[in-house]
């Protein structure tokens, strides 16, 4: 398979990048400057200058965006919308690296995580910043869209376990009652989803098993 993924040196970007490439995966790492990931081809350029013809030749695309700043949370709304725009239509998948913040914690999908008392503060803007992506995103029926929410404690240095349970639109905890997953398992589930494409136009989520 053919991949591309956006913003592929952040840390998300390069494990994913580092999982596809050790499958056998065809990968190009999308990067403002240098290739930093171990991908073998790489575009530069930045996310909001792509176009159609950039893209045009892959089987899936990932987007690892991130952005936390006041000025740059918008982004995640308008960087999402550029892709699905490039996206349009074409038979190429989207696979979106998404946040816990959205996640329900009712069968009535009233409540979300960032809504309990207990979630940070400081983390709310960036929480609803990605959620009102997924809400935009789900409006796109042109795009063969995928948006997978991490667990609630996602760790950038956490182990590889190889090992991972796949929940859906609700927060799952594992049998010790945790919701947290490494960047590196997170990794695992991302590349799994781009091999079967079981979850096309779906928000899913992963957590450790």
């Amino acid at each position: 398979m053919k991949i591309a993924v956006v913003c592929a040196n952040g840390k998300a970007g390069s494990l994913i990048v580092k999982e596809a490439v050790e499958r056998g995966m065809d990968v190009t790492a999308v990067v403002r400057g240098e290739n930093k990931t171990i991908a073998p081809h790489a575009i530069q350029k930045d996310l909001f200058d792509l176009t159609v013809a950039d893209l045009a030749k892959f089987d899936a695309v990932v987007d690892a965006f991130g952005a936390w700043t006041p000025e740059t949370l918008p982004q995640h709304s308008t960087s999402l919308a550029h892709l699905c725009d490039i996206l349009s239509g074409a038979d190429i998948r989207l696979l979106v690296v998404g946040g816990a913040g959205s996640l329900y914690v009712n069968p009535e999908h009233t409540a979300q995580v960032m809504d309990g008392a207990d979630f940070p503060e400081e983390f709310k803007p960036l929480a609803s910043a990605q959620g009102k992506a997924l809400d935009e995103l789900r409006k796109r029926t042109d795009v063969k869209w995928t948006f997978i929410s991490p667990a609630a404690d996602f760790q950038a240095e956490g182990e590889r376990t190889g090992a991972y349970i796949l929940g859906g639109e609700e927060l799952t905890l594992n049998e010790r009652g945790e919701s947290v997953i490494s960047y590196a398992d997170y990794a695992i589930a991302m590349v799994d989803e781009i091999e079967s494409g079981d979850h096309i136009q779906q928000r899913i989520s992963v957590v450790r098993k």
